[in-house]
């Protein structure tokens, strides 16, 4: 008896993304790194995942999001998943992945902006100085530019 789409087993990293794009989202784009990953986009979720494989019988599945203009961020959340064959239970893993990744974006818009502190910036100290020395040289030449009309007007 074949196996539904969502309980299809799979033998490889190779075999993995189509089927899990699939279960993931209904409008995704697979493609793969030159290094081998291959990464997965929800453009309408505004999430990727990304799926390496990690020694013998495991899967390194990594999730973030996209940012605007379509480049991708860093990545938020990681896992190392045994490949077992049982993609729906990938799918799961990938689906928590994602919840952590869409819970830190939460997280990042309701937190107030970090608080700045007030310190000198680099090279004040200097430019301080210089200025300093420029406003003695000043004052000087204005003191001899009065002694000597003084004297000779």
């Amino acid at each position: 008896m074949p196996l539904s789409d969502d309980r299809r087993q799979v033998a490889t990293v190779a075999d993995l993304p189509v089927p899990l794009a699939k279960l993931l989202w209904r409008q995704h784009t697979v493609y793969r790194e030159r290094d081998g990953t291959a990464v997965i986009r929800g453009e309408d979720a505004g999430r990727w995942i990304s799926l390496a494989s990690h020694g013998r019988g495991r899967v390194r599945v990594r999730a973030g999001r996209i940012l605007d203009g379509g480049t991708t961020a860093p990545a938020r959340a990681e896992t190392t998943v045994p490949l077992d064959g049982d993609i729906a239970r990938l799918a799961a893993c990938c689906r928590g992945l994602l919840a952590e990744t869409a819970g830190a974006r939460a997280a990042e818009a309701s937190a107030p902006p970090p608080m700045r502190t007030a310190r000198p910036r680099q090279g004040s100290r200097k430019a301080g100085r210089r200025r300093g020395t420029t406003v003695l040289v000043c004052a000087a030449v204005v003191v001899v530019g009065l002694i000597a009309a003084s004297m000779f007007g």
